[in-house]
């Protein structure tokens, strides 16, 4: 949009200030002072921001966020972006399921299941080796069996 000069703000903070403090008259006499009380904290926030210089950085946040949202309805770029985005994650999604299923990889499967840790065979038609056993799962089932939880 462009860069407002310090009149501009000023003028702004102004206007947003006398509006909340308008209001925060009427909700007093309607609602009482806690309503009017809550308004007038929250008609002093423009001063606030443009004291801090919030105001113009909320102001460029939303002229980015805009003129970001106008380039991606109405370029094809970005829908090309978002397929290509699309594909990338399908073509992970079917790989991951290749190479947990031993697909597609060169020679080589993988020793263990990553989800039952246990054994799977080297590749599908031949006789697979037996599992190598581990002394620290032997002591592990050892303990839970005396201790019922097996």
């Amino acid at each position: 949009m462009g860069s407002l000069d310090d009149v501009t703000w000023q003028a702004l903070t102004a206007i947003l200030t006398l509006m909340g403090l308008a209001a925060s008259g009427w909700l007093w006499r309607t609602r009482g002072p806690a309503s009017g009380l809550r308004m007038l904290a929250i008609s002093l926030l423009p001063v606030a921001a443009f004291l801090t210089g919030t105001l113009r950085l909320l102001w460029e946040i939303g002229d980015a966020v805009g003129s970001w949202a106008v380039r991606f309805a109405f370029s094809p770029f970005v829908w090309l972006g978002i397929v290509v985005a699309g594909v990338s994650a399908v073509l992970f999604t079917v790989s991951s399921a290749m190479h947990r299923r031993g697909l597609g990889t060169k020679g080589r499967r993988a020793e263990q299941s990553p989800t039952t840790g246990r054994s799977l065979p080297a590749s599908p038609g031949r006789a697979t080796a037996k599992p190598q056993v581990d002394d620290d799962s032997d002591d592990i089932e050892e303990i839970l069996r005396r201790h019922g939880i097996s």
